[in-house]
């Protein structure tokens, strides 16, 4: 079974939930970004990256804004369900940006990273990483893939969401939005492709936005059922 998740932020607590420690051999958990346990290097997130490699099923996420990119794009590259990932350790991988895989009958087009809010504060203290920002040239990996795909997939899982599912987000919490260029190309993606449903992490609900749209935070949502 596939399961998606929203951001976990290397909290611990998310490793107890009851949810989590249902998993079974065989399974697959997506994170929608932020997963947050490849960050400062400290002894817990070495412990965690150990204990996840070694599960009888797979840990893959998306990166987000508070992921240490410099560190998971020096992991080993190789293919995992017909896309490119990252082999961090044993069961634990980073689906990367652009891809789209093949799992359980059904077809997941990946793309992560996005523009951090507290980019500042974090700059100061040394965890900030330029890469967190998608590059032209990623964008254009995505773009090709698609078009191989026929512009068709069956799930799409980014960290951010498209430009207009983010402002009327944020307009209903009475927050401003920022665009950027990763908004506008979800937009693009959204309107040219033909997809089920788009899960995104970023803002931190457990909530159906539109009828294609759902952002995910601790929920796990089983895919297929």
């Amino acid at each position: 079974m596939v399961y998606i998740t929203g951001d976990m932020h290397g909290c611990l607590e998310r490793l107890y939930d009851k949810n989590f420690r249902k998993l079974k051999a065989g399974d697959v958990l997506i994170v929608a970004g932020d997963f947050g346990f490849i960050f400062d290097g400290s002894k817990t997130e070495r412990q965690v990256i150990d204990y996840l490699a070694t599960r009888r099923f797979v840990t893959a996420f998306v990166d987000g804004t508070h992921d240490n990119m410099k560190k998971i794009n020096s992991a080993r590259e190789t293919y995992w369900h017909g896309g490119k990932v990252h082999r961090i350790k044993g069961n634990l991988i980073h689906l990367m940006r652009g891809q789209i895989f093949s799992i359980e009958g059904h077809s997941f087009f990946t793309f992560g990273g996005g523009e951090s809010t507290d980019k500042d504060m974090r700059i100061e203290n040394g965890l900030w990483w330029r890469e967190e920002e998608p590059t032209p040239q990623e964008m254009a990996e995505g773009a090709k893939r698609l078009d191989e795909a026929g512009c068709k997939v069956d799930y799409i899982v980014t960290h951010e969401p498209p430009s207009l599912v983010k402002s009327s987000m944020l307009l209903l919490r009475g927050d401003s939005d920022r665009v950027n260029k990763l908004g506008g190309y979800f937009e693009e993606i959204g309107r040219s492709c033909e997809y089920k449903h788009w899960y995104f992490g970023s803002l931190h609900e457990d909530r159906r936005i539109t009828p294609h749209h759902t952002c995910v935070f601790k929920k796990m949502i089983a895919i297929g059922d």
